[in-house]
């Protein structure tokens, strides 16, 4: 059976696991209508960080069902990627921050899926590609674009065309990741940072989220207006407020979000 469970963690951080175990937690349809589902969750709930993962310590995520593939039709191929292209985007589209901590192998879509999240940790054993060319495809739900954006071009290209997984020191040297843990430290460590994340004024992260994507994607002018735009709405707040004098009385701030 698939499946995609959901924790909140201190009521502000949302954990989600893939649980196909058996299968190295590959992106079946049933599990990414589920992850869908629970991207849903998490978006009408009050968590402020989301950490997603794969269940056991061997895989992340090992990419698309191909045993589940075999028995489709070229058009349900089509239609399928097209499915994990969809559901990649509602990741990186999620209003708060997230965090992909790749636990174990990530290739193809998995690594696609861990690409649409804000920031990435991962264990000190575990390795990462876009290995699809050696299937005689290409990355279909995002990795040709998003990839390039992140390390560069021709380290992209270099790893698409040559289908070659990279160690985590790899990773982390060419920033693919973020950080790199022991595989005892690395739910410790990046649920610290996941809670330093949470700590934060919640409108202002959605807001700082929204102003890095798009600034990412447009000229400098363009993205320096809609900082300020973004800026502009964290100015009602009573959140803001609240920095203010907790930063005065020399106290923690207690954000709600409003």
């Amino acid at each position: 059976m698939a499946g995609v469970e959901l924790e909140f963690i201190d009521s502000q951080i949302a954990l989600l696991t893939l649980t196909r175990r058996e299968a190295a937690n590959s992106l079946s349809i049933e599990l990414l209508d589920e992850l869908s589902s629970r991207l849903d969750e998490i978006e009408a709930s009050n968590a402020r960080v989301a950490v997603i993962t794969g269940s056991g310590e061997k895989a992340f995520c090992a990419g698309a069902d191909l045993k589940e593939r075999a028995g489709m039709s070229d058009e349900e191929v089509v239609q399928t990627v097209r499915k994990i292209g969809d559901t990649v985007m509602k990741l990186e589209q999620l209003s708060i921050p997230t965090i992909a901590m790749i636990n174990g192998a990530a290739y193809g879509g998995g690594l696609e899926l861990a690409l649409a999240c804000d920031i990435r940790t991962m264990s000190e054993a575990a390795k990462c590609g876009l290995t699809e060319t050696s299937l005689a495809i290409i990355p279909g739900a995002g990795g040709t674009q998003r990839l390039p954006r992140l390390i560069g071009l021709g380290k992209a290209k270099e790893l698409i065309f040559t289908a070659t997984p990279v160690t985590a020191a790899e990773a982390l040297n060419i920033s693919l990741v973020e950080h790199v843990y022991s595989g005892d430290q690395l739910v410790e460590q990046t649920l610290t940072m996941a809670r330093a994340i949470a700590q934060n004024g919640p409108v202002a992260l959605k807001m700082a989220k929204t102003s890095i994507q798009y600034g990412s994607e447009t000229d400098l002018r363009t993205g320096l207006e809609f900082e300020r735009q973004c800026y502009k709405q964290t100015i009602p707040t009573i959140d803001r407020m609240e920095g203010l004098r907790a930063f005065k009385e020399k106290r923690k701030p207690e954000y709600t979000g409003k």
